[in-house]
């Protein structure tokens, strides 16, 4: 059946081809949306494309883009009060650190530069007419009859405009640097006393890396990947094959995917998924190539430890001179408890190397941090020209050209049967011997580098388009025609039978696979062979697919037994708390379990229960067989049942399941739902990963979760790409949509949505509603 839907635009006819509807008029744009919700945005031009776009997303997400502008705009503190959810003066400091970002005009300086440093001609009017399209989308429906209660007829729900999207994409490109660092810069004011305050360290958004150099990023901005890009070598077909399997959070924002696809006749045609607010496919295919991302575990932002000049905590020394501190007066507007508003004056302080934290700023010491992405807007010329790319050629020119690709590896493959990795992200340019020289080293707070001494600075590449990062010539970079894969380890072993090595050590090239890495080398390996029970050897989309959600748990597969002869000789265990816990019932679950985590499973809940507090004791010395270098792939691998701490996690989750009153053997999806659903998945050696609780998808605001979320297969065959996809939350962060969890269900029972790519597809889904957009 054939629905046409409309608010004040003209309402026609599906027509009998695409051609007919763009020929109708310049600014005339068709909104296909097939089952699921997904929208298919047809137009003849940019404008309309972005328009199109625009539009429909603000049908599923109005809400989400709206708060979003808010937030960068400076302004949660005028519409919500200066708390938040968060804490104590949360939104304050974030208004701090992005009404500073406004008033510096650092994103219209970005936008003012030519290609291929500032967005090309087609982005800008993409980017306005997305603009335009989102605000017709509230003209047509009106503030006070929005479908989702959380922002129906709210003060802070306003047009937007092309820089607020822009201000979206550069945030987006710094989540691996600045951005988690907001309310730390936001809150920055020198020491008024003697007492120093808390290292960076000690806060929940930075990490040390072993080599000097501090990621800030993976474990703060909440993301993770895997990705396989299969080669004529490695597919029953010989045709190429791509695996999307990003890791993401569920709740409402910004970091949420949104399946669309796009098409201009003979300029662009691209199916895939956006991160919300962003006018264009992050990962996707068109007609001849197909290709994925998988956060880089490589550096893209340093920390500077600044010895600043005696009795001045504004002033730093560089080189034996003192150099002060630039303060920048960021007026934020602060609704009180009574609805009035008053302005509170703040100072944000920026040095050389980036801006100051609060954390650890002492009379002596302060930390600024050096963000790779800190003038990139380019990402957004990169997703473009991918999108028009036909081989995999054309994506690497594309890469090498604009260089905007921010903070993730590629996997890519093209229907010539080749596939293709590289590490194009914007990476500091710092070398071994720096790194060694330059490290400070400090008995608390983060691993940074000296300030003191302009050596220690970023250096650059001749190719680099930008001062002090790393250029094309220098990144990592695979071809091979069986496979790539990456799980978010280092390049080293993207393909063991070509091992990458030779690289500067801000890609981070330590050997050691985590779980999850390996046992997506292995399921790689087994399905080659023909050893993983599903049939013939070599890959076809169907194994494929069968492959990502088989949900096997490597920690089980390689400990289980060994806790399992743990518990049988010791039926009573001591826990931490040296309390005596009967074990002898959940080791019988653990002894019947399959070892999958699948959303029936039963004794998965309790093995991950009792193998994440092990993890949480340390490194795994507790291992059965440790870390053998010649061994990468299979090391470290069993438990000693021996060790004090094996006992007591094992206690602790039998003691924890008791507290929660829950049977040792309770089904996976029991503990872990999404808006009621039972989920499959884990975080302890899955290749699935999912981290939710009981009540996940629920709530004001939604409670979260994690992990897998727009999944898409496809295959780049002769005749055109067949693909499957899986958005895991649904096209819609409203809780009333219709499209809010319904393929939440599909994921639950290893269902995949069929894509429909070709317009003659489009057009012969049953589902199928269309809009026509007059401008």
């Amino acid at each position: 059946m054939l629905c046409l839907t409309s608010a004040t635009m003209a309402l026609l006819p599906a027509p009998a081809s695409a051609a007919t509807t763009v020929a109708e008029g310049r600014h005339t744009v068709r909104i296909s949306r097939t089952e699921y919700g997904v929208p298919h945005i047809l137009a003849q031009d940019f404008d309309g494309l972005g328009y199109g776009y625009g539009y429909a997303f603000a049908q599923d997400n109005v809400c989400e883009l709206a708060d979003q502008v808010v937030t960068l705009r400076g302004e949660r503190s005028r519409f919500f009060g200066p708390d938040g959810d968060s804490g104590t003066g949360a939104n304050l400091a974030s208004d701090t650190y992005y009404g500073g970002q406004v008033r510096a005009g650092t994103v219209r300086r970005l936008l003012d530069k030519k290609a291929p440093l500032g967005p090309t001609t087609e982005l800008r009017r993409m980017v306005e007419g997305y603009a335009a399209g989102y605000n017709r989308y509230l003209r047509d429906t009106g503030v006070d009859r929005l479908p989702d209660p959380r922002c129906k007829g709210k003060s802070w729900v306003r047009p937007i405009t092309a820089l607020d999207l822009w201000n979206v994409v550069y945030d987006v490109n710094r989540v691996t640097g600045t951005v988690p660092l907001a309310p730390d810069i936001g809150d920055a004011q020198p020491p008024t006393t003697s007492a120093s305050s808390a290292p960076p360290a000690a806060t929940a958004t930075t990490t040390a890396s072993r080599n000097g150099l501090v990621g800030l990023g993976l474990a703060s901005a909440d993301v993770g990947s895997n990705g396989w890009a299969l080669g004529r070598d490695a597919t029953r077909t010989g045709n190429a094959m791509v695996l999307a399997n990003p890791h993401l959070p569920w709740a409402a924002g910004n970091f949420r995917f949104y399946q669309v696809q796009l098409t201009i006749p003979g300029t662009l045609d691209v199916s895939g998924a956006g991160l919300y607010g962003t006018p264009l496919v992050e990962i996707g295919h068109n007609r001849s190539l197909a290709w994925t991302h998988t956060a880089s575990d490589a550096q893209h932002a340093s920390f500077y430890a600044l010895k600043l000049v005696p009795g001045d905590p504004t002033s730093y020394v560089v080189d034996g001179k003192a150099v002060p501190m630039e303060r920048r007066t960021v007026p934020v507007t602060v609704r009180g408890a009574d609805g009035g508003l008053s302005t509170v004056q703040r100072t944000l302080y920026t040095s050389r190397f980036g801006p100051v934290l609060s954390s650890g700023w002492t009379t002596t010491t302060a930390y600024a941090i050096r963000d790779a992405n800190a003038d990139n807007l380019r990402s957004m010329n990169t997703w473009l020209a991918m999108g028009k790319a036909r081989t995999l050629g054309q994506l690497r020119a594309a890469q090498d050209t604009s260089q905007g690709v921010p903070w993730t590896y590629t996997l890519a493959a093209d229907t010539s049967g080749g596939t293709y990795f590289t590490d194009s992200s914007a990476v500091p340019h710092l070398t071994d011997e720096q790194l060694r020289r330059c490290t400070v080293a400090a008995d608390e707070g983060p691993t940074a580098l000296d300030g003191s001494t302009s050596a220690c600075a970023w250096g650059s590449d001749p190719d680099a388009l930008v001062p002090g990062i790393y250029g094309p010539s220098r990144q990592p970079k695979l071809s091979r025609t069986d496979y790539v894969a990456n799980s978010n380890n280092g390049p080293q072993y993207v393909n063991p039978e070509e091992t990458v090595t030779g690289l500067p050590g801000v890609y981070d090239i330590d050997p050691h696979l985590d779980q999850r890495a390996r046992l997506g080398l292995d399921m790689i390996a087994q399905r080659r062979d023909g050893t993983d029970g599903l049939g013939a050897p070599g890959f076809t989309e169907s194994t494929l697919r069968a492959s990502m959600l088989g949900n096997r748990v490597l920690s089980a597969e390689t400990g289980r037994d060994d806790v399992v002869a743990l518990c049988r000789a010791h039926p009573s265990l001591p826990a931490t708390d040296g309390k005596e816990v009967d074990v002898s019932q959940a080791c019988a679950a653990l002894a019947r379990w399959d070892t999958r985590a699948d959303a029936t499973s039963r004794g998965a809940a309790l093995w991950i229960t009792f193998y994440n507090r092990l993890v949480d004791q340390g490194p795994p010395t507790w291992s059965r067989v440790p870390y053998d270098p010649a061994q990468p792939l299979t090391t470290p691998r069993g438990i000693n049942g021996d060790d004090a701490r094996v006992q007591h996690a094992l206690a602790d989750a039998v003691q924890d399941f008791a507290a929660r009153d829950l049977p040792v053997d309770v089904a996976l999806g029991a503990v872990q739902k999404w808006d009621g659903i039972p989920l499959p998945g884990c975080d302890v050696g899955c290749f699935d990963v999912v981290e939710a609780g009981p009540d996940s998808g629920t709530g004001t605001p939604t409670a979260g979760a994690f992990g897998s979320s727009f999944l898409m297969t496809v295959e780049l065959t002769p005749d055109g790409p067949r693909a499957h996809t899986l958005l895991t939350y649904g096209q819609s962060a409203n809780p009333a949509s219709p499209h809010f969890s319904d393929q939440t269900r599909l994921f639950a029972r290893k269902q995949w949505v069929t894509e429909r790519f070709t317009q003659a597809q489009i057009a012969g889904d049953p589902a199928l509603e269309v809009t026509t957009l007059r401008r």
